[in-house]
């Protein structure tokens, strides 16, 4: 690790550690803050309470940026994605065996995969026409076309058995993790599911999503409680009409970075931050007992990117 960060910063970003610090005993930096990836993505969304769905190249978190219990992982993700269309070009007679093939093929998938609304109905208009096919050329001039495996690698997000998991798919697993948290907040977090991470840049997937959540979700939300007025004890009754709203921000790709500029920007991040003379006095055990309490901090003052904030 350290070795990786040297080279970070005298031979690619070429500044003193000193003015741009990362860890306290090698490079002595003067105040550290560890922050969670799902909330710095919802924090570039322009919100403050969501549930994020964050899918990179190896993994795919679901946090519910409200209650940490409910957090879900599948291991599925973009890495995933490639194999399966490695798979299907190979049926097609297509090879990709080593390493630098298999680059191409990730290329390929990040060029012309999509997520098709309706499987079914996509696999019906692939036999039928030919519309949907693309052609892509190789680094060595070979030029292969691509089919119906434009959405059926992508579709192993929504239906994972094809790949031989017993796990449920992204859609089932926002559902799932929004269900676990109370009933007063579940309206909020269907209303704000944040898309985040490279692999859910497919063209159709935020449309699928709503598709798919929105069948899920309940159209109502009961929540009962009770009150005492004038020593009488009364029950009530809220109904909430359940709006599944997905967000999907263009770049993305980037949140976790941009939400961490701008959690970095405000007045009140100095007061987040671990010290190095924390650190000195405490030693290494502060930084996690830290991380919860002022991540908690955050979470509790829903003020503090209230500018951001989307009233929609």
């Amino acid at each position: 690790m350290e070795k990786i960060w040297h080279h970070t910063y005298y031979n690619e970003l070429r500044v003193a550690p000193e003015e741009h610090p990362i860890m306290f005993k090698t490079f002595n930096m003067p105040a550290f803050h560890v922050a969670i990836q799902a909330v710095l993505s919802l924090y570039a969304s322009g919100h403050t309470t969501g549930v994020v769905m964050d899918s990179g190249d190896g993994v795919t978190h679901v946090v519910p940026i409200y209650e940490v219990h409910a957090i879900q992982r599948l291991d599925l993700a973009g890495r995933d994605l490639t194999h399966a269309l490695v798979k299907n070009l190979t049926e097609r007679g297509c090879q990709f065996m080593t390493s630098a093939e298999r680059e191409m093929v990730r290329d390929i998938k990040e060029k012309l995969c999509y997520v098709a609304l309706d499987f079914e109905q996509e696999l019906h208009t692939a036999v039928t026409s030919s519309m949907i096919e693309k052609s892509n050329e190789l680094p060595d001039g070979q030029v292969i076309m691509i089919g119906n495996e434009r959405f059926r690698a992508p579709e192993c997000l929504f239906q994972p058995f094809t790949l031989g998991l017993e796990s449920a798919g992204i859609h089932d697993t926002v559902f799932n993790s929004i269900q676990k948290c109370d009933l007063d907040i579940r309206r909020d977090l269907y209303s704000n599911s944040v898309l985040s991470g490279g692999t859910t840049l497919y063209p159709g997937l935020a449309d699928r999503m709503q598709k798919e959540i929105a069948a899920l979700a309940p159209g109502w939300i009961k929540v009962f409680g009770q009150k005492t007025h004038l020593k009488n004890e009364m029950l009530f009754l809220y109904c909430f009409y359940v709006q599944v709203k997905i967000i999907a921000p263009p770049e993305r790709k980037y949140s976790v970075w941009i939400g961490g500029s701008i959690l970095g920007s405000l007045s009140t991040f100095q007061s987040l931050w671990v010290t190095k003379k924390e650190y000195d006095e405490s030693g290494p055990g502060i930084v996690h007992p830290s991380w919860t309490r002022r991540q908690a901090l955050i979470l509790d003052k829903q003020g503090i990117v209230s500018t951001k904030t989307s009233k929609d």
